[in-house]
């Protein structure tokens, strides 16, 4: 009976085991066979990253017209650029008239301020980069000490850039205005004040 007895809970063991071996895949099998399948699909997510990044030309004129407000000192100019000639009209082989209004305040004075100078300095650019740009262009006051623009009175311009090379994509203008401030309400000394302001406009292809 001691020997039946010791068989039929050998038979039991072996039962137990066998029933724990068909529960199912141990949990450090599952994940080493789900490791890989997560790490192959990170590169396919990641793979349009770098095709994203697609040079895009600003027409800083796009809609017609633009304003910027710079300072030069303590001088603020307010300067309003538009151009007559609609956007899709600007194709390299045409004359592009440029044109502007500039006022000038001072903070926290009553000097006159006068304009004695304003030039345009074009870069040309395409898509192999710098190309040949046309001469710059300028407005050198023909009265002394210079055109009087303190608000409310103003300065206005018009510029006309000529034909530029066929590949240009864009034009890119430093627009550079030289001020005289009276260093006193009554004086007849000016002090030089410099403003600088960059206007990036799209060439219509053809």
């Amino acid at each position: 009976m001691r020997i039946r007895r010791m068989v039929t809970a050998a038979a039991a063991s072996i039962a137990i085991v066998l029933s724990l071996s068909a529960c199912g895949t141990p949990p450090w099998e599952a994940n080493a066979t789900a490791t890989p399948t997560a790490t192959a699909s990170t590169p396919a997510a990641a793979a349009p990253t770098p095709q994203a990044t697609v040079d895009t030309v600003v027409n800083e004129l796009a809609s017609g017209s633009t304003q910027r407000v710079l300072t030069a000192g303590n001088i603020t100019l307010t300067v309003d650029y538009w151009s007559t000639l609609s956007m899709d009209q600007w194709t390299a082989d045409a004359n592009k008239p440029l044109s502007f209004s500039a006022v000038a305040a001072l903070e926290g004075g009553d000097n006159r301020i006068y304009l004695s100078k304003v030039s345009i300095v074009t870069a040309v650019r395409g898509d192999a980069g710098q190309l040949p740009s046309p001469e710059p262009l300028a407005d050198n006051a023909n009265v002394a000490p210079g055109y009087f623009i303190s608000a409310p009175y103003s300065y206005s311009q018009s510029f006309v850039l000529p034909g530029i090379d066929p590949a240009a994509e864009y034009v890119q203008l430093t627009v550079t205005y030289e001020l005289l401030l009276q260093t006193t309400p009554t004086s007849s000394e000016y002090a030089k004040q410099t403003a600088t302001d960059t206007l990036t406009i799209a060439i219509a292809q053809s």
